[in-house]
């Protein structure tokens, strides 16, 4: 399936058109003012605006390779191949929150202890890529289960997930220490049992209305099924190469009640700099019809010592999805331009494009699209229980070209060259559930089947995956 811009530019139209049946939202301009009201100023105090809150996730994840790809296990000291891996984990977060303290400037702190419990123990289960198998990417190994060496699971495990502090002066809060953060870039990963989080120093601020501005600076994340932190270092590379720090800053800017666009650069010391803008736009009402325009654009480029070689990739996704009242159908085009993979912050969910899925479709010079139908039973007296259901397809991924790590072994993208004419595709389906009043109020079930199939060379491989997760909600104070 392969279409052209004139293809894309025809469907957008059609699909504007579609929605000028429907009742316009609001697209009056909003002007750039001060922000008369401040956030300091209705502190209520450290020990007074303290709160206990927490969650327990139940994560079960079934995989099967395809196509004669085996996952590897030790038995008796000898690796044994396996076409299934299971991984079941109870993951808990208890988090005090402080309430910043009174007058000019307010501090307050974050703690939180995040705990892990291997439900499913068994070695086969347990299993890891055989890094080199057909259909597993290079050096990837179980990043869902925390193992010792040799494979056994660590039964329980514990860390501080979060500690931070906050000194806040107006609407403008630096927090230092480790922390949540989210950005196009750097942004929490929370796909397993646990989430990521990151340690540095951050600034956000919204002295201005409709227009917040963040810095930051990271130099350690602390990985979702590690007890450990580590390094910054890329999804896609030889998973060798590590950054000193990260640095990344952006704008967050609102002109119209239905537009919000933003704009970022990250630095990776000595591997790139990546800039990234995005706008989301809402026309019409989707009690008639509505028109949600997507557009995330990356622009990545070696920076420095440019250890995992030379890059210089242009990357973007245009979605379109209209919504009538419970129904809504989204398509998705994404297309890399470069020799090498779109590449993101291992530890991150820092890819913020339409086709990232359980492949991110991101190969080099790949176009990818998607077809996406939901249903919300809100619509039908069922209000929390909602399915979707999806198809993608990637095509022309070339390698070939690629020369970013100028011969050098262990540098940059291994078998990349190899990927001449790749293609795959993707289905899923999922349905989810969130409890709406009671004592489990904000309780979250989702079940998601997902099928992969890929030719021979690409990275992603050929899998079904089913993942069964509950999220349970809880305050103490």
């Amino acid at each position: 399936m392969k279409l052209s811009s004139t293809a894309l530019l025809a469907f957008a139209i059609s699909s504007v058109t579609a929605t000028a049946y429907a009742e316009s939202q609001s697209q009056a301009f909003t002007p750039v003012t001060v922000n008369t009201k401040s956030a300091q100023a209705e502190a209520t105090g450290f020990v007074e605006g303290q709160s206990i809150t927490g969650s327990t996730r139940n994560w079960y994840a079934n995989e099967q390779l395809k196509r004669g790809a085996k996952f590897s296990y030790k038995k008796d000291g000898v690796s044994t191949p396996t076409d299934r891996r299971i991984n079941w984990v109870q993951g808990t977060i208890l988090k005090y929150n402080s309430g910043f303290t009174e007058g000019t400037v307010g501090f307050s702190t974050e703690v939180a202890a995040y705990n892990a419990i291997a439900l499913d123990r068994d070695r086969k289960d347990l299993a890891s890529n055989n890094g080199g198998a057909p259909g597993t990417r290079p050096g990837a190994g179980n990043n869902r289960t925390l193992t010792e060496e040799g494979g056994d699971a660590v039964d329980q495990w514990s860390k501080l997930g979060l500690a931070n502090v906050k000194a806040r002066v107006s609407n403008t809060t630096l927090t230092a220490g480790r922390q949540n953060f989210s950005s196009p870039m750097v942004d929490v990963i929370g796909n397993r049992a646990l989430p990521s989080s990151f340690q540095g120093v951050a600034i956000h601020s919204e002295e201005l209305n409709n227009l917040a501005f963040d810095l930051a600076t990271f130099d350690r994340n602390s990985p979702r099924t590690e007890e450990s932190q580590r390094k910054f270092r890329t999804e896609y590379a030889n998973g060798i190469v590590e950054t000193d720090h990260v640095y990344t800053g952006g704008i967050t800017y609102t002109p119209f009640a239905s537009l919000t666009t933003s704009l970022w650069a990250t630095q990776a010391e000595d591997i790139w700099n990546q800039y990234y803008f995005g706008a989301s736009h809402v026309l019409g009402d989707s009690q008639v019809l509505s028109l949600t325009t997507g557009l995330n654009y990356y622009k990545t480029q070696e920076e420095g010592k440019a250890l995992i070689g030379k890059i210089d990739n242009d990357t973007y996704s245009l979605s379109f999805g209209l919504t009538h009242q419970a129904h809504s159908l989204t398509f998705s085009y994404q297309e890399v331009n470069g020799n090498e993979y779109f590449d993101y912050l291992h530890e991150t969910n820092g890819i913020y494009l339409a086709n990232s899925l359980l492949s991110d479709f991101n190969g080099p010079n790949e176009k990818s699209f998607q077809i996406a139908y939901g249903l919300n039973m809100a619509e039908y007296g069922v209000p929390g229980l909602k399915f979707n259901i999806y198809q993608a397809r990637g095509w022309g991924i070339d390698g070939t070209h690629y020369t970013g790590n100028g011969g050098v072994a262990d540098k940059g993208y291994d078998g990349i060259q190899s990927q001449d004419g790749e293609h795959h595709y993707e289905y899923g389906i999922g349905a989810s559930y969130a409890v709406q009043s009671g004592p489990l109020k904000a309780t979250a079930i989702r079940a998601t089947y997902t099928a992969h199939r890929a030719s021979e060379n690409q990275a992603d491989g050929s899998l079904n995956e089913f993942r069964l997760v509950t999220t349970i909600p809880f305050n103490i104070l």
